[in-house]
């Protein structure tokens, strides 16, 4: 495993890029500038996250429909945020179906 900008194993920060949704995502990507693999899961992360807030806040205004798919929505949410956690920790360059290709454009 390679060194990061911060001194951290990429599969840990990689790890670590998941750890706050976003938040922590936005970090990765202004700190870290030359390992692929952080970058990576990084954006992945920002993409990933700031989309499914974006569509639990807006489901959640639909009455009645809203307030039963918005939990579902964040059940998968929390399973979708473990799995790619632990496909960062294992150095797995994971990519999600849509949001993979977008980061793969985004970081050539």
């Amino acid at each position: 495993m390679a060194e990061t900008n911060t001194g951290l194993k990429e599969n840990l920060a990689g790890l670590l890029c998941y750890a706050l949704g976003w938040i922590s995502g936005i970090v990765f990507l202004i700190v870290e500038k030359d390992n692929k693999f952080v970058r990576f899961h990084a954006l992945q992360s920002v993409i990933t996250f700031v989309a499914l807030t974006v569509i639990v806040m807006m489901i959640g205004f639909i009455p009645v429909m809203g307030w039963i798919i918005t939990p579902l929505i964040t059940i998968l949410g929390i399973i979708l945020w473990l799995i790619l956690m632990l496909k960062a920790y294992q150095g797995e360059m994971y990519k999600l179906p849509i949001v993979g290709e977008i980061v793969e454009k985004q970081l050539k």
